[in-house]
């Protein structure tokens, strides 16, 4: 019998610090930028861009960071899983993401210094429709490897959450199959969020070769979506994606998301929560990840996952920053939604 999980969701990702500053269309076109996208790139180029960005503030990130950060907002039991360097953003990180009641062990890199892979930094330029384009240079998150992956900890969680940029590096990508089949041997269920659109055209066919072998969730949005399967149509994509997995949800901006649960037989309609003006969208789909892997993790139905799934990226693009700012369990308390 499996027993009750101490963590409701783990989660394994890039542990990033993230550098947040304004801009105009026309700095993205000067910086030969694709604006809403992410792209990696080396020192050099992140702090050559670091130099002509605006004034902007630091805070720490990364996906999957972000989302448990989220999950211990609404009250949720949350672990991480990623590799800082022994440095002082990777101090920052580690203060950051214990502070909301996160469980992160995962040792630091301590030769950083000598081979020059500080913690990773992520550059975000805003534009002022709230769209953020991002260069992210993985420094010590690129050295997370097998050794890493705690298997205490990921047999004691509900749902082991995978963030589809660790596909890039490949000692990573072993780390990350390494996690899903311990979630799996714990009885555990694996999740996977496809990231970013760019990563999907990189790894199309190794992302589905593991959705399809090892993922229980799969979470989207909709350029992704269309990457995934090579097609403009939604509801032909979303319904594929259903049928392969267990529970997949798709994010629609402000036209709000779709959720599938029993391989596509339940299809729900999510809202987007209403918000006055939207300031940065950085972070969104990973706090709408919180509401909707706490919402399962708890039992919650596919309606109720959804809309704290909602909840969460909708405080999340009123502000800077990829991580909440109030309380998501009294927002959630507020709104009438129940984590039990």
């Amino acid at each position: 019998m499996t027993q009750a999980p101490a963590y409701d969701v783990c989660a394994v990702g890039n542990a990033i610090v993230d550098v947040l500053a304004p801009c105009e269309p026309a700095f993205l076109e000067a910086q030969g930028l694709t604006a809403g996208s992410m792209q990696l790139v080396d020192a050099a180029r992140s702090a050559a861009l670091y130099d002509a960005m605006a004034a902007g503030v630091e805070a720490s990130g990364g996906s999957a960071g972000n989302t448990v950060a989220g999950v211990g907002s609404f009250g949720g039991r949350a672990a991480y899983i990623g590799k800082v360097a022994d440095d002082t953003l990777g101090g920052v990180f580690t203060h950051d993401i214990r502070a909301v009641g996160v469980h992160f062990e995962t040792p630091p890199l301590t030769n950083g210094a000598a081979t020059g892979l500080a913690t990773g930094v992520c550059m975000i330029n805003v534009t002022p429709d709230g769209q953020r384009t991002m260069c992210t240079f993985l420094g010590a998150a690129n050295q997370l490897t097998m050794a890493d992956i705690d298997t205490g900890v990921i047999g004691s969680s509900a749902i082991v959450y995978l963030e589809g940029y660790l596909f890039d590096p490949a000692p990573a990508r072993a780390a990350f199959e390494a996690a899903a089949a311990a979630a799996h041997a714990a009885g555990r269920k694996v999740a996977i969020t496809l990231s970013d659109s760019f990563v999907v055209h990189r790894w199309r066919a190794e992302l589905l070769a593991f959705i399809e072998a090892s993922a229980d969730i799969v979470l989207a949005n909709e350029a992704e979506l269309h990457a995934l399967f090579e097609t403009e149509d939604f509801d032909h994509a979303a319904a594929h994606l259903g049928r392969i997995v267990d529970t997949a949800a798709v994010t629609r901006g402000p036209k709000g998301s779709v959720v599938f649960g029993r391989g596509g037989a339940e299809r729900v309609e999510v809202a987007a929560c209403p918000v006055d003006k939207v300031v940065d969208t950085t972070g969104a789909g990973d706090q709408y990840a919180a509401g909707l892997l706490l919402g399962l993790a708890r039992g919650l139905s596919l309606e109720d996952a959804g809309k704290l799934g909602s909840l969460a990226a909708a405080e999340v693009i009123t502000h800077w920053g990829p991580r909440p700012m109030v309380s998501l369990e009294t927002l959630a308390k507020d709104a009438g939604l129940t984590l039990s």
